[in-house]
């Protein structure tokens, strides 16, 4: 093999490479167990041990040291159905932003015109303000929608009562798509505020919802609140770090006397581990615990007796540290500027207890308000700064609101080239502005202006001079991506476009827990399945195999956490799946080995012969195969992206190990002068020399598929599907029973109680169900979710002694559940043309891609029609979700790869046999029975491997491995009994067309045979 040197140094280095990213998941997972061991059951001490160790050094490689929390941002994540936790969609609501942006007009034809393009956004594919230009326009035919929108706040944008229709509804476009970005930073913010760990937030393009994953989360209530609660954009006047400096001592001395006073007090307010600076030195020097950009206070004393008695002495400067600049003589002295301290961010929680406890809020002033920055002064130091803010006016608030901003813009400062933001204000907003700036120019020193989002200081730059235009440049230690979501935080304030929950899911952590069980023992089983099989088959190559196997899970794993990947249940059963189909391609090569061998070839010339005529095979199935996964992540949404995800990593990682690693081995044995057998006695004769007359037969098995075709149809369009809640809209509740119930008994009562048909299905166990109700399907508030779960709570309480729990819930809006249907039915249409169209390019002849694509909607009309026929009749649900459509497009996948394998060696047997002069329909044949000893046993390897998925998956995956399973078995079906014999009739007669017309066809030139 040429290049061995070459694929070994490969194959070494992504080994490494893999283990590297792999090691972080590790390290993380062993903090986190210490952390529950420490924290007893207790969450808050949990999350603070955690908080604790956040910058702490956890992993040691001896040239580099990495901290937890650069690990935890390196780990195989795992996603809400394993880990638990809440998945949002959030949608803005473009109707309040144009009425907004129109001033709040009484005009009824304008309201009217708003309603109406809201209810046809449910089931339309248009945005919502192209809607609304239609319906106006239906409305006041002659009315100019410039009469609503031309006043002084949209003139910036050059909107003015003579702009027309198509203007105002360009405008509207682009504050539209200006909205919802800045709810996206502003959404964003607010989940990092939070602190979840792993979040994901996503645009979903094209339309105006948010989708915002939060592994973890226990606490619902509190993000709903934190994610729908309205933007509050402020400006404040700030308070100078040498004002402030008094009172942060006072601070310091109340809580030492406190903690002196008060031994159990001063355990708890030291719990978190910090650090401090020795005591020795002048009075600003013993206060200097932590300094900012990372200073040599940052390092732990080594006395641990010094450490305890400076935290005692000062406990909040042992945490903080103040301000502190050089004089003119190189003297320490207090810094200027609205910043008051630097605290780490692993401490920040302490201070805040430290600021909140009665006695500290005692002695703040009620002048006073103290702010945290939005992000640290950099990435390396984790330190936050600490302002100080001063409310005034009657309110006692800030001086000026987000609604008087007009405009803000990412600009770039002409005299120094560097980042700045340029902020407009309205009128009055001007008016205003020109009174402060000019108070803060005047001060001595200069004062600053606090931008704050949601109580968190963005910027608080030092106002130079008076503003009298409401203009104004705002520059700092900005980057451009910093001056752009300043620009988006300013805007926010002016336009306000809330956003509501249209669709959510709620994960229990025991169920996501169960989830991991059933994931891990189907992957375990599955492999092992897997690996007996090969040996039992294939003798020492089928070890070869197994080796190649283990790699690729390993890879697969590997490259996963190195892009940062979040691991979910379907993304298990990708990785299952991909180790049933991982040896297909050693099935293909094996399968000619044997075929060489029987040609007398020797071992050595038999291996090389038989990985080269495999080679076209396992690209072509491989690459069609490849294409439907890159589809499936394309269309994909949430768990199903996982899935595609590791799909498309398990075929890449498939091929290099089963073409290159199983190679290096044979090698190695051949130079050791080990005995290399691809069979055993038994085997070898297995499916050898076989001669089915599957084209004579033909005509019977078009009449099976015909018929069952039509029964499909028949039951899609009379019984239909029932639709999974991703499809239909509405809410799904798993409710989880002490004792078993009886589904009857249960169904009757929840559709008493909401007076509407619900199904109630056996969700697992005897004692567990899933309900899914309609009942107020087009209400998405949190009142109709109120109402809904107490009519629920109400129908489940009527079963007697038999105590419940509402393990998990998903709520799914209308709209979303038309877009995810119209996404469904564009990925599988958009798949089988894909397909066909590679098949064309490659095969060069359309027979074989009309072949194929009646191949592949064969097996998905029947699959779709097993689903609706079997309905209500089998003992787990068979719902049409987006699980299943991964599982028809998963099926599409490993049907053509079987119809490919048997096409390559279609044309392979056209070039052989064009000298003989023989029948179309009887290289065609020969083909399907060379091929059948690889269709069957690659089918079977998969066919085990889907039975344990389904057997020991878990309920929350068993309709996707039926689907698939009876999917594949349709499939085989269909390469071998629908798609080659078409393929010989869409070429002639089937019978006497010879090869010679065919094999010049496929040279390029079509020419008739000589009788």
């Amino acid at each position: 093999m040429q290049g061995k040197g070459l694929i070994n140094f490969f194959v070494i280095l992504i080994s490494i490479a893999c283990l590297y990213s792999l090691s972080f998941t590790f390290v993380t997972r062993k903090v986190e167990r210490d952390a529950v061991a420490y924290a007893k059951g207790d969450p808050v001490k949990e999350r603070a041990y955690l908080d604790s160790m956040a910058t702490v050094d956890v992993y040691n490689l001896g040239f580099a040291k990495f901290s937890y929390q650069y690990c935890k941002e390196r780990e195989l994540a795992l996603g809400l159905d394993l880990k638990g936790g809440m998945n949002v969609t959030m949608e803005i609501s473009l109707k309040e932003l144009i009425s907004n942006l129109a001033d709040n007009p009484k005009d009824e034809n304008f309201k009217k015109a708003l309603d109406n393009a809201e209810a046809r956004s449910k089931d339309s594919q248009k945005d919502f303000v192209s809607l609304f230009g239609e319906e106006f326009k239906k409305l006041n035919p002659n009315g100019k929608l410039a009469t609503f929108f031309a006043n002084k706040d949209n003139a910036v944008n050059n909107i003015t009562s003579n702009s027309s229709d198509g203007d105002i509804l360009a405008f509207l476009q682009k504050e539209s798509g200006s909205a919802i970005d800045r709810s996206f930073n502003i959404l964003r913010t607010r989940i990092d505020k939070f602190g979840v760990t792993s979040p994901n937030i996503q645009r979903q393009q094209g339309t105006n919802r948010i989708l915002i994953e939060l592994p973890g989360v226990s606490d619902e209530d509190r993000v709903r609140k934190l994610l729908q609660g309205s933007a509050k954009l402020e400006f404040w006047e700030t308070y100078d770090n040498s004002e402030i400096f008094p009172l942060l001592e006072n601070i310091n001395r109340t809580l030492a006397s406190t903690l002196k006073a008060d031994t159990k007090s001063n355990s708890s307010l030291t719990a978190a581990d910090t650090s401090a600076k020795d005591t020795t030195g002048g009075r600003l020097a013993s206060l200097g615990g932590n300094k900012a950009a990372g200073s040599d206070s940052t390092k732990k004393d080594s006395s641990t007796v010094a450490l305890e008695q400076a935290k005692n002495q000062n406990p909040l400067f042992a945490v903080l540290s103040p301000n502190i600049g050089q004089g003119p003589q190189g003297q320490q002295m207090l810094g200027q500027g609205p910043v008051i301290g630097y605290v780490l961010q692993k401490d920040t929680a302490l201070v805040n207890s430290y600021f909140n406890s009665a006695e500290i809020k005692a002695i703040i002033p009620g002048n006073v308000k103290l702010l945290w920055s939005v992000k640290p002064v950099s990435k390396e130091t984790k330190m936050f700064q600490l302002f100080a803010v001063k409310p005034t006016g009657l309110n006692a608030g800030p001086v000026l609101t987000g609604n008087v901003i007009a405009d803000a813009r990412a600009d770039v400062d002409q005299r120094t080239n560097n980042p700045q933001v340029e902020m407009v204000m309205n009128s009055e907003g001007a008016r205003e502005w020109r009174k402060i700036s000019a108070a803060a120019a005047a001060a001595n020193p200069k004062k600053a202006i606090a931008i704050v989002l949601d109580n968190t200081v963005y910027s608080a730059p030092t106002v130079q001079d008076e503003i009298p235009n409401g203009v104004s440049s705002i520059t700092g230690n900005f980057t451009f991506e910093d001056t752009q979501d300043l620009a988006n935080v300013l805007k926010a304030g002016r336009l306000p476009a809330p956003a509501k929950i249209v669709e959510e899911a709620i994960v229990g952590p025991t169920l996501g827990q169960a989830a991991i069980d059933a994931g891990i023992n189907s992957s375990v089983i599955g492999l092992v399945v897997v690996l007996i099989f090969m040996i039992f088959y294939y003798n020492r190559a089928g070890l070869v195999a197994n080796i190649a196997v283990i790699f690729n899970v390993f890879f697969i794993m590997g490259i996963l956490a190195s892009l940062g990947a979040v691991l979910t249940l379907p993304g298990i059963a990708g990785i299952v799946l991909t180790m049933g189909t991982a040896v297909d391609a050693n099935v293909l090569i094996y399968e000619r080995i044997r075929e060489e061998y029987a040609l007398g070839k020797g071992v050595r010339q038999a291996i090389s012969d038989g990985y080269k005529h495999a080679m076209p095979s396992i690209l072509d199935s491989q690459i069609t195969t490849f294409l439907v996964g890159l589809i499936l992540y394309i269309f994909g949404t949430g768990p199903i992206l996982g899935f595609a995800t590791t799909l498309l990593i398990g075929i890449i990682t498939s091929l290099f190990t089963a073409i290159f690693i199983t190679r290096i081995i044979f090698e190695w044995m051949i130079k050791k002068d080990m005995k290399i057998s691809v069979s055993y006695p038994w085997s070898d004769h297995t499916l050898k020399n076989v001669n089915f007359g599957f084209i004579k037969n033909r005509k019977k098995f078009y009449a099976i598929s015909i018929a069952l075709t039509i029964i499909s149809l028949i039951s899609i369009f009379t019984k239909g599907f029932s639709l999974g809640v991703d499809f239909s809209g509405g809410r799904t509740y798993t409710v989880k029973y002490e004792k078993a119930v009886n589904l009857e008994e249960v169904r009757d009562h929840v559709n008493g109680t909401f007076n509407v048909t619900s199904e109630v299905k056996t969700f697992g166990g005897d004692n567990q169900l899933r309900v899914t109700t309609p009942y107020l399907i087009d209400q998405t508030d949190d009142a109709a979710d109120k109402q809904v779960l107490d009519k629920l709570n109400e129908g489940l309480a009527k079963v007697q002694n038999n105590p419940y729990q509402i393990v998990s819930s998903q709520k799914v809006g209308p709209t979303i559940a038309n877009d995810i249907k119209v996404s469904a039915i564009y990925s599988v249409i958009f798949s089988i043309i894909v397909i066909a169209l590679y098949i064309l390019i490659r095969f060069r002849k359309w027979q074989y891609s009309i072949a194929a694509a009646i191949s592949l909607a064969h097996d998905a009309i029947i699959l779709l029609g097993i689903f609706s026929l079997f309905d209500g009749i089998l003992p787990f649900s068979l719902d049409l979700d987006q699980h299943f459509i991964a599982a028809v497009l998963t099926v599409l996948a490993y049907s053509i790869n079987d119809t490919v394998v048997v096409f390559d060696r279609i044309r392979e047997y056209l070039r052989e046999h064009r000298a003989k002069n023989e029948p179309i329909s009887h290289v065609v044949n020969t083909a399907i029975n060379k091929t059948l000893s690889r269709t069957i046993i690659t089918s079977l390897t998969v066919i085990f491997v889907l039975a344990v998925l389904f057997v020991f998956g878990g309920e929350v995956i068993r309709g996707f491995s039926f689907a698939i399973l009876i999917g594949i078995i349709f499939g085989t079906y269909s390469s071998i009994f629908i798609a080659s014999p078409v393929f010989a009739d869409l070429q002639g007669d089937g019978e006497e067309k010879n090869t010679k017309e065919i094999a010049s066809t496929e040279r390029g030139n079509l020419k008739p045979a000589k009788a």
